[in-house]
């Protein structure tokens, strides 16, 4: 189910000529993995920022690869009250929970504008069936998307709110790194800071002296969007922990 501002294209990028391949940080296709893929594309989907493009409880009838821009999956309360659980960047996939459960349990926002490939969940037997290289992808893909899952829980639940902004800031600087985004050690992240405390669970105020504490630090420099990796080590340090960079990961 496509909502909000998403437009299909007539025309897109052809898989062969995908900016994502040029990635170090992607594991390249087969001849016939990239033929099958190829065709496995129906579409090209463009979404405006502030679109959410899958809702919860709607149906999935299609899987996207995020070709460009930012994303976010989240859930809301009753009350109005958000908690985003996780980024979505170029090359990570969104709605793989619909595309097999049939019913998303989260919503998937547009950060910025954002351009996905689009997969029907029709032809996912298909790949599963004739190509287990890239079931085994799908599959990765999908356990990765847990392992992020329980590194935001042990953020919420274990860490000070000076360590899990230190942490979520990083974590999100080193994945950018791997999307090839970040330029010198810079990067014009696209998220505020209502987006950071509805991750991190925090009220907007605390987050605001927190981030102020974490600036005091030297470790990085944050300002009109602009985010710079001063002291990589002592960020990691703040953090409790280091969030490794992964090479040759798979993406569809």
């Amino acid at each position: 189910m496509i909502v909000g501002n998403g437009r299909p294209t007539s025309g897109y990028t052809p898989c062969e000529m995908c900016p994502l391949r040029k990635r170090p940080s992607l594991r390249a296709f087969t001849p016939d993995e990239l033929a099958f893929v190829k065709q496995f594309k129906m579409d090209e989907l463009h979404v405006d920022p502030g679109a959410s493009f899958l809702r919860e409880g709607a149906a999935a009838e299609h899987l996207y690869t995020v070709l460009s821009g930012w994303a976010f999956r989240y859930k809301m309360l009753d009350d109005g009250r958000r908690q985003i659980l996780n980024y979505a960047l170029p090359a990570d996939m969104v709605g793989l929970q619909g595309a097999l459960m049939r019913e998303m349990e989260h919503s998937v926002e547009a950060l910025t504008p954002l351009v996905l490939c689009v997969f029907p969940r029709a032809k996912l037997w298909d790949l599963y069936s004739k190509f287990p290289s890239l079931a085994f992808d799908i599959t990765w893909l999908a356990a990765r998307e847990e392992q992020l899952i329980d590194e935001n829980l042990v953020n919420l639940g274990r860490r000070s709110a000076l360590e899990r902004t230190a942490y979520l800031l990083q974590h999100l600087y080193v994945r950018a790194e791997e999307a090839g985004l970040v330029k010198n050690g810079t990067i014009q992240f696209p998220f505020t800071q209502q987006h950071l405390a509805d991750t991190l669970g925090m009220s907007l105020v605390h987050t605001n002296k927190t981030l102020k504490r974490l600036l005091a630090s030297k470790a990085i420099r944050w300002k009109d969007r602009v985010f710079e990796m001063i002291d990589r080590t002592a960020l990691t340090e703040i953090a409790g922990d280091e969030v490794a960079p992964r090479q040759g990961r798979p993406f569809i």
